[in-house]
């Protein structure tokens, strides 16, 4: 069964669930096999009362653009359905876990928490073990990593769950599926023909860029920075 994460962020109209704060976006982004698909789940929600303002500094979603958006109970299910099975990544997920708790427990017919339909994974405590000592925002990790976070003037969910998704395969090991596996099980039939070496036509070779081959070499030094060694960078420097 191939893995499957989502990684999850959230806004609420304020920092205390406690004071009776909801949310007022969720956003979702799905990883197969270190694989971003595309598959999202994204929603703004009417929270039905005012917004704080010093979350309203930080998202900058107003209640004026929240009053036509559906309510929790009418995505609620949607929104199981997509988390099910999976493993949640989330940066600092006691605070989006307890919202979505608490908007779970306010349904007609509770359906439990968050931790019933998935695994979770605190990316926070992940990059707090990676780095400790360190400071482990999230715009503190796109620039440790060098991840372009230039759209983030605010804070969004769908947007720092995308930022998130690069951070986490940055600071794991860097390498993503590239869709180049081969099946050896793969019906003879539905292969291509391998040709003699006499009928292939000539191989066009692409020579990089210099700016090509300083990203290059900035992805094998955050890979070593990671694991502690880079085999390709080994044999660069050996040869």
């Amino acid at each position: 069964m191939a893995s499957r994460q989502i990684i999850l962020d959230t806004e609420t109209t304020g920092l205390e669930v406690g004071d009776g704060n909801r949310l007022i976006e969720i956003g979702a982004v799905e990883l197969i096999e270190r694989r971003i698909t595309g598959k999202q789940f994204h929603y703004y929600l009417n929270p039905q009362r005012a917004i704080e303002e010093g979350a309203l500094e930080v998202h900058g979603i107003t209640e004026d653009f929240l009053q036509d958006k559906p309510l929790f109970v009418d995505i609620a299910q949607e929104f199981l359905e997509f988390i099910e099975g999976a493993e949640l990544l989330i940066h600092n997920a006691a605070f989006d876990l307890g919202f979505l708790d608490a908007e779970l427990a306010l349904l007609a017919t509770p359906p439990g928490q968050v931790i019933n339909y998935a695994t979770v994974l605190d990316t926070l405590e992940l990059a707090r073990e990676m780095h400790p000592g360190q400071r482990n925002s999230l715009d503190a990790l796109c620039k440790r990593y060098e991840i372009d976070n230039s759209n983030r003037n605010l804070h969004g969910a769908l947007l720092d769950a995308q930022i998130l998704a690069e951070v986490y395969l940055a600071m794991t090991g860097g390498q993503t599926d590239l869709g180049l596996s081969f099946n050896p099980w793969q019906n003879r039939s539905e292969q291509q023909t391998i040709l003699d070496a006499s009928e292939r036509p000539p191989l066009r070779v692409l020579q990089p860029s210099l700016d090509e081959l300083q990203q290059h070499l900035k992805r094998l030094n955050a890979i070593k920075q990671v694991s502690g060694s880079c085999l390709w960078l080994e044999l660069e420097e050996r040869f």
